[in-house]
């Protein structure tokens, strides 16, 4: 009789706790949105957008905040604002969402892969160094699962060859580095707020920016190019924008949202650090570096490695496919497709936007190509809302599987 819930047995659970679903709505943010609609002030940099630009300005501390549409259009309005375009390279890493990539594709600027930390999957600042060349014009590092980059190196490498550094923070909300919050570590930050985020509102994302010059010129991008602070439709349009601007209902949920973020990253915390030390118990499970520079992860993802030889030889799949059997959290294999194979990167209109070829850099990528086809694995930040006792399910998952690995020989 099987015993594993993937092969018939039963899970350890029977279905997922109520703490995993996501995200969460209240009272109190149904009643913001019933005000925004009887306001009538709908959108167009309306009062919620400012108060939550201030609001998230101050939590970031980054001196300024731009509410837009997505973290995906954040990262395209930096690098318009910055000047960044058809000509231009911008460094970043392989190991993260698409979005990254097509952000710095549709400026026309080439994106120019460097490698990852094997113990970190963030970008390796001397991969990094080693791909500057003459049409650099900026570095996107990005805050994996909400463990930051290093962002000492990072911005020395930066101040070394005049580049911007850039943070793509759509994991990040409240992370930390040394002390100092995402969003106030490089020239500009974007943050997404989707659906999925520790900090959700459906779809939008903000910039923030710390010196005055930067963050009025991506505003101004973000407002269809008007100088920044005018808002009247017949203006002299100094600059070739976009409309990136957030809704108030966007803006109303995100307000409310901010009250219970910190709260949820202490109890995602928490649970971590258990799952980092009982984890080790396992000989194919590795957690992720520890660094006393990182003073606070938002723990978007709970990201670790998994080790097969540890088990047997049993592949990634199998095993985040047994775990997710059990009902005892959500997990994944991680970024398992890179971004360097995907279709976008050799079709017509790669060439037709950028104006070059792209070409296949795996080669000198090998931390991530081991990260992304056999490594990689993260649990979802809803799964580290839970009790101690639902940890302990975790980890009671992951002992049945180790016990009865014959069973995913099958």
């Amino acid at each position: 009789m099987s015993l594993l819930a993937i092969a018939g047995g039963n899970p350890v659970k029977k279905q997922m706790g109520s703490y995993a679903a996501w995200p969460v709505g209240d009272d109190k943010m149904a009643k913001t949105i019933i005000e925004v609609v009887k306001s009538g002030i709908w959108g167009t940099l309306g009062p919620k957008c400012d108060e939550f630009s201030k609001k998230y300005a101050e939590y970031t501390q980054s001196g300024y905040c731009i509410p837009v549409t997505s973290g995906t259009v954040g990262l395209e309005v930096i690098l318009r604002g910055l000047g960044i375009g058809c000509g231009d390279e911008v460094i970043v890493p392989p190991y993260t969402f698409a979005a990254t990539i097509s952000a710095v594709i549709i400026t026309g600027a080439l994106p120019v892969f460097a490698d990852i930390e094997s113990d970190t999957y963030t970008l390796n600042p001397e991969s990094a160094e080693k791909a500057v060349t003459e049409r650099t014009k900026a570095i996107i590092g990005v805050h994996l699962g909400g463990r930051a980059f290093d962002a000492d190196k990072l911005s020395d490498a930066a101040k070394k060859y005049n580049l911007y550094l850039i943070e793509d923070a759509a994991h990040a909300q409240g992370s930390e580095w040394d002390g100092k919050r995402a969003g106030s570590l490089g020239d500009a930050a974007s943050f997404s707020f989707q659906n999925s985020k520790n900090l959700p509102a459906g779809e939008a994302g903000a910039v923030t920016a710390g010196k005055r010059e930067i963050y009025e010129k991506i505003w101004a991008v973000h407002n269809n190019g008007r100088g920044c602070g005018e808002t009247e439709l017949s203006t002299p349009h100094p600059f070739v924008g976009t409309n990136a601007r957030m809704t108030e209902w966007q803006a109303a949920v995100l307000c409310a949202g901010l009250e219970r973020l910190d709260a949820d990253i202490e109890r995602r915390t928490a649970n971590a650090d258990y799952l980092d030390k009982e984890f080790r118990a396992f000989p194919f499970l590795e957690p992720m570096k520890k660094d006393m520079k990182i003073t606070r992860n938002s723990y978007h993802l709970y990201t670790f490695r998994y080790k097969k030889e540890g088990l047997y030889g049993i592949s990634r799949e199998k095993f985040i496919n047994a775990l997710n059997a059990e009902n005892v959290c959500s997990a994944a294999d991680g970024y398992s497709f890179p971004i360097y194979e995907m279709q976008m990167m050799y079709g017509g209109e790669f060439k037709k936007i950028t104006g070059r070829d792209f070409i296949n850099p795996k080669e000198n990528l090998p931390n991530n190509e081991i990260a992304a086809y056999s490594e990689g694995a993260w649990i979802y930040h809803s799964s580290l809302l839970g009790e101690k006792s639902d940890m302990d399910a975790i980890l009671e998952a992951v002992e049945k599987i180790y016990k009865n690995k014959d069973e995913l020989k099958l």
